[in-house]
């Protein structure tokens, strides 16, 4: 992508701007999403307590000191059984190996078992600078968690080590700090108001995947996907959304439903609040539940996604 060479004196003081894209890599539920929230100051990615809920590389943009800062929300990694599971597994990678800095998030409580400590041996051919960034560090005692840094920098030689709480903001400064210092000098990439690269259409679909996840989280399985296949400005300001969910068998569009249509009404309520929220302006949602079998094995959905079709 081309750089905004206008941005270049947008730093206090006629400072050299500085501007680079930082991968933020872990296993699934590390907290990554939540953390890229924080640190964008806005929502910019899916937050769910059910795992693999972000499925793309999505890209939060925080301006820091004189810095521009990307973050690359990618995938947890985990061991993939699905074709989904595989493109998202391969983007997280393909995001690490294209960014300036590359930041491994590991929850404190979890420490280095199963998924992070295959993510730590995968990190040992990524050449690119790297930092180790433990979260939820309120959860675990301070012995625990030097104990916890200093195995994982056995593994991997790591920049600096950063002790964080995503939730609470704790720790976040210092880590912004110092990435705002590491980044290459150069001009920004992005004007300095926008957030995030996802186009509009596509926040508003991952916000109702969100709150679908959050309503049916015990029911539905990850066999749906929400598409935005209208998007209408009105003349009083307002705007007309029509989402599509498909899923892949008629029983799953039951559970979307819900008795008397009491499921989606309240995915679609949700949906709707935090959509006028961000958009500033009356929102109009209106939800449809399609069946589409097998549409995990759709070309054309992973290119919906921004994942690429794992043959």
């Amino acid at each position: 992508m081309e750089a905004m060479t206008d941005m270049e004196n947008n730093a206090a003081g006629g400072a050299p701007t500085r501007s680079g894209f930082v991968a933020l890599i872990g296993a699934t539920n590390a907290g990554k999403s939540t953390l890229v929230n924080r640190l964008v100051g806005a929502k910019v990615s899916i937050v769910s307590h059910k795992v693999q809920t972000t499925r793309a590389i999505v890209r939060g943009i925080a301006i820091h000191d004189n810095a521009q800062i990307v973050f690359m929300d990618t995938p947890g990694i985990f061991k993939p059984r699905r074709r989904l599971d595989r493109a998202m597994v391969t983007s997280a990678w393909g995001g690490a190996k294209d960014a300036d800095v590359i930041m491994l998030l590991i929850d404190s409580e979890r420490g280095l078992k199963g998924d992070a400590a295959t993510i730590l041996e995968g990190l040992k051919e990524v050449h690119q600078p790297k930092i180790l960034v433990l979260n939820k560090i309120d959860q675990v005692r301070r012995e625990d968690l030097l104990k916890l840094a200093a195995a994982a920098n056995e593994v991997v030689s790591f920049e600096r080590t950063f002790m964080i709480s995503a939730l609470s903001g704790s720790g976040c400064d210092d880590l912004m700090d110092y990435l705002a210092k590491a980044l290459p000098e150069g001009p920004w990439y992005y004007p300095e108001d926008q957030i995030s690269d996802l186009p509009m259409r596509q926040l508003a679909a991952e916000i109702t995947r969100e709150k679908l996840f959050l309503r049916l989280h015990q029911e539905l399985p990850y066999a749906s996907h929400v598409e935005t296949e209208k998007w209408e400005e009105r003349k009083d300001g307002s705007v007309r959304i029509e989402q599509v969910i498909y899923v892949e068998r008629e029983s799953q569009k039951k559970i979307a439903l819900g008795k008397g249509g009491e499921a989606i009404k309240a995915i679609s309520t949700a949906a709707r609040k935090e959509l006028s929220e961000i958009l500033e302006q009356p929102v109009h949602l209106f939800l449809f539940v399609k069946v589409r079998e097998n549409w995990g094995d759709d070309p054309e959905r992973f290119r919906e996604m921004g994942l690429e079709f794992p043959r």
